[in-house]
């Protein structure tokens, strides 16, 4: 076991780590340097997309089918792709109509990790949860888990918001999966969650014990996440981040809103960073309300995404529903005004309305229009809220910060054995 003081060999499991486009990615990219610069050695283990590291930290890749992947989802491995046990469960499960990945990806790691059980002290999971993790625990390698939030919410949402029972019938398929990261995290000693709101949601959901829980905020860099010199802000310019096109992230109702200020304000703007799903409902609500214009940006540095944030006049959160919210404190952090719903745990990051950013209610697109519009009509008091906003995340979240509470988990877990 590992004693109370000397440094830990920590195996970091990241079944999707997407680099600059959505959580998972930023929380195993960030938390992993910071885990190093306290003198800790890490290893990602990730699957597709793989995540971006700090040099310092060893990528041992899990190769997928890549059955969701950009450019061709819900593809149909051929039979040729087939080439261990684990192929053939992630194309079996998604026969099935299930989401496969984190099955497959927690099997993967299992049978990665079970000839390297010496060589680490702790697993830590982020959001996985799958049955792999339990098979981890039995070689005797301790596992601790992130849960940013209960996919149950995703699962809720998509479902209410899906048209026609075929549609609602293949979401239940394919959010099966769920029911599989409850079981997971209810056996796990112990789980990190993010916020007040995600703790919970995960007892309420996932039937996780509130005594096994703990919270440890994510973070930001704001020596990296900065108001730019020399760049000037484009009036009319909106920036959100919208990781996935799902119901959940609000993007609808940040296009309806959007359309109802062109009526009057035809300058506005709006970009977003992530990528468009061809034919999804973020494409087909752009083609209802007329806004071809609106662009997407992705693959792009944080250089960039810092760079596009110094030059939007407000950015956007229209999510119905975060477990933590980093698109919010990122852009706080670059002292832009920030427009945000009260979904989920977000008026907890963010603070109080009016003082360090403007909230609305999730899913009220008439409520957004008319908050964006005081914005843009009272510049000076954005700055102000802009300036606010980023002393907050100064104050209140950093990466280090992240990486010392989380060490303090992983010790905690040990002890447990």
């Amino acid at each position: 076991m590992a004693s109370a003081d000397r440094p830990l060999r920590i195996a970091l499991l990241a079944y999707r780590g997407k680099p600059h486009c959505g959580g998972q990615g930023i929380y195993v990219r960030h938390l992993s340097k910071a885990l190093v610069d306290l003198g800790h050695t890490v290893e990602v283990f990730g699957g597709p997309p793989y995540p971006e590291l700090d040099p310092r930290v060893k990528l041992t890749k899990l190769p997928s089918l890549e059955i969701y992947n950009d450019y061709f989802p819900m593809r149909q491995p051929g039979l040729w792709e087939l080439k261990n046990w684990k192929d053939w469960l992630e194309v079996a499960t998604f026969t099935f109509g299930t989401f496969p990945e984190p099955l497959a990806f927690t099997m993967r790691a299992w049978d990665e990790l079970k000839g390297r059980v010496d060589e680490f002290d702790i697993v830590h999971d982020n959001q996985s949860l799958g049955f792999g993790l339990l098979a981890i625990e039995h070689e005797g390698l301790p596992v601790i888990a992130t849960i940013h939030h209960p996919i149950t919410v995703d699962r809720r949402l998509e479902i209410e918001h899906a048209q026609g029972f075929l549609k609602k019938f293949n979401l239940r398929r394919w959010y099966a999966f769920v029911d599989m990261q409850t079981e997971v995290a209810r056996r796990l000693k112990r789980v990190i969650t993010v916020s007040e709101n995600s703790f919970k949601d995960i007892h309420a959901d996932h039937k996780v014990d509130t005594d096994r829980m703990h919270i440890v905020p994510v973070g930001v860099d704001p020596e990296m996440f900065l108001p730019v010199e020399g760049v000037e802000r484009k009036p009319g310019m909106f920036i959100t981040t919208a990781s996935a096109d799902v119901a959940m992230k609000g993007l609808r109702y940040l296009l309806e809103a959007v359309a109802k200020l062109r009526v009057e304000r035809p300058d506005i703007t709006l970009t977003v960073i992530g990528k468009a799903k061809p034919g999804g409902e973020s494409a087909r609500t752009i083609d209802e309300l007329g806004l071809s214009d609106v662009t997407f940006v992705s693959g792009v540095s944080d250089e960039r995404i810092v760079e596009l944030y110094s030059e939007a006049e407000i950015a956007v959160v229209p999510s119905l529903y975060e477990g933590f919210s980093l698109p919010a404190i990122e852009a706080m952090s670059c002292a832009i005004p920030l427009v945000a719903t009260t979904g989920g745990a977000v008026p907890e990051v963010v603070g109080p309305d009016n003082e360090t950013a403007f909230l609305v209610p999730p899913g009220d697109s008439e409520a957004l229009a008319v908050k964006l519009a005081y914005v843009l009509d009272n510049p000076e008091i954005g700055r102000t809220v802009g300036l606010a906003g980023r002393q907050r995340v100064i104050d209140h979240w950093s990466w280090r910060h992240t990486a010392e509470k989380t060490v303090d988990e992983y010790r905690a877990r040990l002890a447990q054995k």
